[in-house]
């Protein structure tokens, strides 16, 4: 049997730019930062104080105030954001088989707020006064559940959890569950919430943060000589994904093809890359011969480009290492540059952001690229936005526990 063509057909997003798709979008075009003073709670101790908060955000405005009560941050961004791919897609499951439409959706680490507030009940009220919701909505899984009961959707629903790496796994197990033919849609995707205190205080002990309180909107500087850290950000971004026979019967929008995936792992460290970016080599190598395209037929990478004195240079290497001598020919761009890092989401939102710049053959700059650091020795597109057709993209997903991911992505 021939292997299924799947393609993107609805996409949505909730960022530090704006509670839609097309702010985010629209933002990131512009070159605006996210970045800011955390105001989701008092941050005046800690090392770092900054981060990419989702603003103007009011849950129970948006979902119903018994509904957002019963949700984590991380759950309420994400069905919101499901929310929006569904629409944007067009598609009605009163016209569709519910039983062949899924959720696979990703989380780094799921409901960390709840956690951190029911754990302050528990010891200051005692274990009598903690929530009923406490567990349901801490779990991951309640992502791709509560989008499920939203929409009835009764096919493949499951959330993977890999770090960084979460959102970008569950979209290569989408394409993987719809090539099978075990569904005929799949809304999947990833949302993070971690701006709380444990959030960045765990990663202020790594001293893996920007500590660039005084001008949050220059400290996420992705391949930057005078980057000190990533920085936190929260959000969602979901992505609908179907056959292309069933797209086209329907006569949806189809943003691109999702072409590929690659999957590997480091085995070398809890959080630093393995030498040589060997991974991450392999990850690419493994997404492009999945997608059946060769390094001359991509224009274009949406890099994970944490900020980090590790992580950019390690990419960069594996990037030249892949490409050989199309490297120097390639765009490659940080989203987490105006968004900050949001974690387990990170991999959705990107994949969002490259579906769009292949639709409309666009790719945003990396803000805050100014002097190259040693080892960074790509075109980062610094200097604003550029147009062109794109025939080929990938995006890259790199997360703790060495998991390496990478999306690859073709016009049609």
């Amino acid at each position: 049997m021939a292997e299924r063509t799947i393609v993107v057909t609805g996409v949505g997003l909730v960022s530090p730019l704006g509670l839609t798709c097309e702010d985010t979008w629209n933002g990131l075009l512009a070159g605006s930062s996210g970045v800011g003073a955390i105001t989701l709670f008092d941050a005046s101790a800690f090392a770092t104080r900054i981060a990419g908060e989702v603003k103007g955000f009011d849950a129970a405005a948006t979902l119903g105030p018994q509904r957002a009560k019963k949700l984590d941050r991380f759950s309420q961004l994400g069905l919101f954001a499901g929310l929006q791919a569904w629409k944007d897609s067009g598609l009605d499951v009163n016209t569709l088989d519910a039983s062949r439409v899924g959720v696979i959706a990703g989380s780094g680490i799921g409901g960390l707020g709840t956690m951190e507030e029911q754990k302050e009940v528990l010891m200051s009220r005692g274990p009598s006064r903690m929530s009923p919701f406490f567990i349901p909505k801490l779990m991951m899984n309640a992502l791709s559940g509560e989008i499920s009961i939203e929409l009835g959707l009764k096919g493949p629903n499951w959330v993977t959890a890999s770090a960084c790496a979460s959102a970008s796994h569950g979209l290569g197990t989408a394409l993987r569950t719809l090539r099978s033919g075990e569904a005929d849609i799949i809304l999947s995707g990833g949302s993070e919430a971690t701006v709380v205190p444990l959030g960045i205080g765990g990663f202020c002990a790594l001293r893996a943060m920007s500590t660039r309180n005084d001008d949050p909107q220059r400290a996420s500087r992705p391949f930057d000589k005078d980057r000190d850290g990533f920085v936190m950000g929260e959000g969602a971004g979901f992505l609908v994904l179907e056959t292309l026979e069933h797209a086209r019967a329907r006569g949806a929008k189809i943003y691109c093809e999702f072409a590929g995936f690659g999957a590997t792992a480091d085995a070398h460290h809890i959080t630093a890359p393995a030498e040589n970016a060997e991974g991450a080599q392999r990850s690419m190598r493994l997404a492009l011969a999945d997608a059946k395209l060769n390094t001359s037929d991509v224009d274009y990478i949406n890099a994970h480009g944490t900020s980090t004195p590790i992580n950019d240079p390690n990419e960069s290497a594996a990037v030249r290492a892949v490409f050989g001598e199309e490297a120097p020919r390639l765009w490659v761009n940080s989203t987490k540059s105006m968004l900050g890092h949001l974690l387990g989401a990170s991999g959705a939102v990107e994949a969002v952001v490259t579906a769009l710049s292949l639709h409309h053959g666009v790719v945003h700059r990396t803000l805050n690229h100014e002097v190259p650091g040693e080892g960074c020795t790509l075109d980062y597109v610094p200097e604003g936005t550029r147009e062109k057709r794109l025939r080929g993209a990938l995006s890259n997903s790199l997360g703790f526990g060495g998991h390496n991911c990478t999306l690859a992505f073709r016009s049609l």
